[in-house]
């Protein structure tokens, strides 16, 4: 084996039904006297705060919520966080909601530290050292942004979006509980669930993929695979909501060793430019994508097919291979993301201009397992939303 890898996480994952009950033991742990909650505004309008707030306030420690989080954050969230944090003298932060939120959260309190705006932050390796400690908890199956090293901002005047991507964001302690994405509406759980799909798919064909990641990123594909139409058709499958909680964190960790690919370049300038929800943005993507990338390498997107629940052994390498983008099409259509492709509308005329952006997004370009340039991504937002002006198509 001549490849030279490494790989780092959150330092501790909890997974379990009931485990936030577990929330005040493990803020006194990391030594926590005054937390800042940040939340999105759909779960402040929930009791799912509660399931937090009550057991921090039982062991007398006191909460400070900020729940201005928006989806696809802009940085002025993760900054007002942080004055929040600074100003209350909250000494540890708790993430708790979607990916959004998890992201404002990770940076906020790497702002609480070291001061200045997202903006100086944003690329590789620019952050000076560690923030506050954190606590993630999702109660969403989609960005694994629990256990990961990055927070996705999107600068609206600038129509772009850009990470910050540090070692220093990954957060100390990760809290999964099933029972906290059992009321995710329908279609939230299914683009959020595409979202892992696509971290689980493109960090196994990932040119930075590894042997320890591949087993993590497989074992979430055929886990969300089995389980992603069950979740968004019957919300109270407990089964299927714990096992998409676990594709969804295993999908992260494999991403956190070896990134992900074309699908999430491509998907950024969506959501910059048109507000797309990453999720769903990825969710469009993926299996153009994968058409895309399979030939150079049969052999893992051979095994994409069998983790996804299909039968190989009559098949060829390259027969297996070509089936991977058709299942996730077909998984695609079976939870009715194809109703909100069908009305996205994204002008032909802009395909060019996106494209270019979206080369732009250096890392997963590089990751991507076959070269990619701004000519055929066009191609591929063609093959996706189509050519032709929407007058012509009525």
């Amino acid at each position: 084996m001549s490849q030279i890898f490494s790989l780092q996480g959150a330092r501790k994952i909890i997974f379990g039904c009931g485990s936030v009950s577990q929330i005040a033991q493990e803020a006194k742990f990391l030594k926590g006297t005054k937390v800042l909650l940040v939340v999105d505004q759909q779960i402040a309008q929930l009791n799912l705060m509660d399931k937090v707030i009550a057991p921090l306030k039982g062991s007398d420690l006191p909460v400070v919520v900020y729940s201005g989080v928006l989806p696809e954050p802009s940085p002025q969230m993760a900054e007002d966080a942080a004055v929040m944090a600074k100003t209350n003298g909250c000494d540890l932060v708790i993430g708790l909601g979607g990916g959004s939120a998890l992201d404002v959260a990770k940076a906020a309190a790497m702002l609480v530290v070291h001061g200045g705006k997202i903006e100086q932050y944003a690329g590789q390796d620019l952050v000076p050292g560690p923030g506050l400690p954190t606590i993630m908890i999702p109660t969403t199956a989609g960005t694994g942004s629990e256990v990961t090293r990055t927070s996705v901002f999107t600068f609206r005047e600038q129509k772009r979006k850009a990470g910050v991507n540090s070692p220093h964001l990954y957060p100390l302690t990760a809290v999964l509980d099933p029972e906290l994405t059992y009321t995710v509406p329908p279609l939230v759980t299914a683009y959020t669930g595409m979202d892992a799909l696509t971290h689980a798919i493109e960090s196994f064909t990932s040119n930075a993929a590894n042997p320890i990641t591949d087993v993590y990123s497989l074992r979430a594909i055929e886990l969300i695979a089995q389980s992603l139409r069950p979740a968004v058709l019957n919300g109270k499958d407990a089964k299927a909501r714990e096992n998409m909680l676990m594709g969804s964190l295993l999908a992260g960790l494999g991403l956190t060793g070896s990134g992900v690919g074309a699908a999430h370049a491509l998907a950024y300038p969506l959501g910059a430019e048109y507000g797309l929800p990453h999720g769903l943005a990825n969710a469009f993507l993926l299996a153009e994508v994968m058409e895309f990338n399979h030939v150079v390498n049969l052999e893992k997107f051979a095994q994409i097919t069998w983790a996804m629940g299909e039968n190989t052994d009559d098949l060829s390498v390259r027969q297996a291979a070509a089936m991977a983008s058709e299942l996730v099409t077909e998984l695609f259509e079976d939870i009715g993301l194809d109703r909100q492709l069908y009305e996205t509308r994204i002008p032909p005329s802009r395909y060019p201009e996106l494209a270019v952006e979206a080369m732009k997004v250096t890392r997963p370009v590089e990751n991507n397992p076959r070269l990619i340039n701004a000519e055929q991504a066009v191609g591929i937002y063609e093959a996706v939303f189509g050519e032709e002006d929407f007058d012509e198509v009525g």
